[in-house]
Parts: structure tokens; C-alpha cells; sequence
């Protein structure tokens, strides 16, 4: 038996997958009793590479055109893999996922991701043309966790409710002044002054989102009261009412929380009110995926809120209320592969073939980890006052109602 193949067995308690290796008989591997598929490398190094770096090793040939499952998707294959080893089971097989080069990860991790750095990063994956996002994302370019209320209501409808869902925990009020820190292409920004007469600097290291978010605003004749600049949030030194985050927060590294928080404890106003909207981890703090930090976001790190909460603690910050969103994130990226396999020819064609299997592979990993691999989303508001918020939370709710 080959070593993938034994591999194929530790991970599959139940499902099968039948392998093709060149030169080989077809073998069929797993527990078996559910789903099956099969599996073709087209070359003999391919178990190898996934064996000396699982997570690595298999999204690269994947990508590459090396690995091709030929009754099925890469969805499917992920939902079986990764469904028979949930997060919260931690058995042989996803300790076996797990493996990889630890030491060199740590390192990458700590590295710092100061301005410059931080900017690159940025420009790595959202300076890649707004085309890409045009084509997947909502007509708002929403390019974070939705809010389903109803997991049969649109895309453009749990979009629409994630900003009414924030706008409502800012409790704002006309003429105050918010900070929206990595504002993407202006869209939450625009909202909140349309909803509630807010005035709004949106930041953002991305230049091709800050045209889109200019242009959008002057379009709306709100240029005056809403602004976008190409700012790291830590060289803001004005003072803002509230401070918004939405999907932003997963960029900064985990070296830099301390600044992160000191800054938003420098910006915000006394009886100010600051909302962070971020992907997190339900089991501890863990390890960012070789594979996405490569090829999708590189110093990106995904915190645990035990990662979070001692320094926000540190900061002077009060943690003044937190929600934790499970799936409404596995059902946001549901839609958004859907609209990207919809239109995979238009995106080969602005592209090629290997970056729409690289962007089909993150989009499917992504919506498994977040159904079967413990992340999650979370909403922490922060303040300085203890009575910058009304007393009770039925003010979020009334105002989602409305």
C-alpha cells in the first residue's frame, strides 16, 4: 500500500476515495459507507508533496492541475475530509492534517508586520483588479461574513443586515464623527452616513479599493462627509466618536495587537464606542494554513479571543459586549464560490486556468473550515466608559428590527 494511501485511511473513517497513481492499479481507500470519489496524480511526486506538508502539499497540486478528482469537486473532496475530522473530535486524522514545518511557521508568524510590510500584504491580494470581486461578491462588495437571519434570504440581503447589525451596535448618532479602519471599497462607510448622518474617514492600504470607494462616494455627493484615505490606521491622529473594523482585523499579525488596541484606545473619544468584526478560532490560539499564507494572505493570522481578550484588557479597553456568528460565514462563502464558479470562464480569461483552481480551492477550504473546522466570527464592541453604551442590549435589537 502507499504511503497516501495509509494516509487516505487514517483521515476516513467513513467515505472512500479511489486512487489513481501513474503506473499503478486504481486502489480504493477509507472506511467506507458513504460518499466516494476518485482521485488521479498526475505525477509520482504528488503523494509526496502532500505527505511532507499536508496542508501545503495538497492545495499546491491542486493548483497546479497535478491532482484532479474526476467524478466530483474540490468541495466535495474538502467535505470529506474535513467533515470525518471536525474540529472538536481532534483525532488521529486531524492530527495528521496538522503537520508541517512548525518551526519556520512560527518564525513567519512573528515576523513584524510593520507599515511597509503590512502594505504589500495588502497590495498581494486586493490590488489584484476589482474585476475579481466584481464577479463573486455582492453589488455592495462586501467582502466579509454576511448575517443571515435566514439562511434562504440572498446574498445581497444578509449583506444588507450585516451593516444594519453593526450600525445598530455603534448606536449612532447624527454629526459624529467614526473611523471605519480597512474600509475596502467604501461600502460600510457610505451605509452608516446614509442611515444615521455620520461623518466618516474610511482608511485603507489598498489602492485599488480607494478608487472605488472615492469614486463611489462622489458619485453619492457625499464626498464631504464621507472620505477615504491610503492610510496605515497607526499614522491616524484624529479623535473619532466610533471606530468600526470589519474584516480587517485578521491582517494585522498577532505581534501587533498591542498597537492595534493602543491605537484604537488613542483614537477613540472618551464616550466612544468601537466595533471589531473578525474571523476567530473556537478551539485556542493555532497555526494560519501554509497553503493560504502563500498564495492568499500572506501575514494574515487568524486569533482565538484568548489570543484577543488579554490585550484588549492590557489596553484600557472595556470588552463591552461580544457575539460569536457560527455559520453565517460557511453560508456568506456558499455564495460566494457559487458566483464564482458562475462565472469561472470570464475569470480564465482575465486570469488563467491556475488562478481560478487557486481561488476555487480558498473559497472551498474556507467554507469547510468554518462549517466542520471550528472558526467562527466574532463581534467585540470596546469602549472606555462603562456607560458609553445604554445600559441593556435591547437597543440592538430595536434597532434591527427597523
Amino acid at each position: 500500500m502507499s504511503l497516501i494511501g495509509r494516509l487516505i485511511d487514517k483521515l476516513l473513517a467513513k467515505g472512500s476515495i479511489t486512487l489513481k497513481l501513474p503506473g499503478k492499479a486504481p486502489r480504493t481507500h477509507g472506511g467506507g459507507g458513504g460518499k466516494h470519489l476518485t482521485v488521479r496524480f498526475t505525477d509520482r511526486m504528488v503523494g509526496f508533496d502532500i505527505l511532507r506538508n499536508p496542508r501545503l502539499g495538497f492545495g499546491e497540486a491542486y493548483m497546479d492541475g497535478r491532482l484532479v478528482i474526476e467524478d466530483g469537486t474540490i468541495l466535495d473532496l474538502m467535505e470529506m475530509i474535513v467533515g470525518a475530522n471536525r474540529w472538536e473530535e481532534m483525532g488521529e486524522g486531524r492530527r495528521a492534517l496538522r503537520k508541517g514545518k512548525l518551526t519556520r511557521t512560527l518564525k513567519r508568524l512573528l515576523l513584524p508586520n510593520d507599515v511597509k510590510r503590512a502594505r504589500k500584504n495588502v497590495a498581494h491580494h486586493y490590488d489584484i483588479g476589482n474585476d475579481l470581486y466584481e464577479l463573486f461578491l455582492d453589488d455592495d462588495l462586501q467582502y466579509s461574513c454576511a448575517y443571515f437571519t435566514d439562511t434562504a434570504n440572498s446574498l445581497e440581503r444578509a449583506q444588507l443586515e450585516k451593516k444594519a447589525h453593526i450600525a445598530a451596535k455603534l448606536a449612532l448618532e447624527p454629526g459624529q464623527r467614526v473611523l471605519d479602519i480597512g474600509c475596502g471599497w467604501g461600502g460600510m462607510a457610505l451605509f452608516l452616513h446614509k442611515v444615521a448622518g455620520v461623518d466618516v474617514l474610511g482608511v485603507t492600504l489598498s489602492e485599488e479599493q480607494l478608487k472605488v470607494a472615492r469614486h463611489r462616494a462622489a458619485e453619492a455627493g457625499v464626498s464631504d462627509h464621507v472620505r477615504f484615505e491610503l492610510i496605515d490606521y497607526r499614522l491616524v491622529e484624529e479623535q473619532f466618536d466610533r471606530i468600526v473594523s470589519v474584516g480587517m482585523f485578521e491582517h494585522v499579525g498577532k505581534p501587533q495587537y498591542p498597537k492595534f488596541f493602543a491605537a484604537i484606545a488613542r483614537l477613540l473619544d472618551t464616550k466612544g464606542i468601537a466595533l471589531l468584526h473578525a474571523i476567530g478560532r473556537m478551539r485556542g490560539p493555532g497555526l494560519t494554513s501554509a497553503w493560504i499564507r502563500r498564495y492568499i494572505f500572506p501575514g494574515g493570522y487568524i486569533p482565538a479571543l484568548s489570543d484577543v481578550a488579554p490585550v484588549v484588557e492590557r489596553s484600557g479597553l472595556w470588552l463591552t459586549d461580544l457575539e460569536v456568528l457560527h455559520l453565517h460565514y460557511a453560508e456568506t462563502l456558499r455564495h460566494w464560490r457559487q458566483r464564482f464558479l458562475a462565472n469561472r470562464a470570464s475569470l480564465a480569461d482575465l486570469y488563467d486556468d491556475r488562478f481560478c483552481r487557486m481561488w476555487e480551492f480558498y473559497l472551498a477550504a474556507s467554507e469547510t473550515s468554518f462549517r466542520h473546522g471550528g472558526f467562527m466570527v466574532f463581534q467585540a464592541q470596546l469602549s472606555h466608559a462603562l456607560d458609553a453604551a445604554p445600559l441593556t442590549r435591547d437597543y440592538m435589537t430595536d434597532a434591527d428590527r427597523n
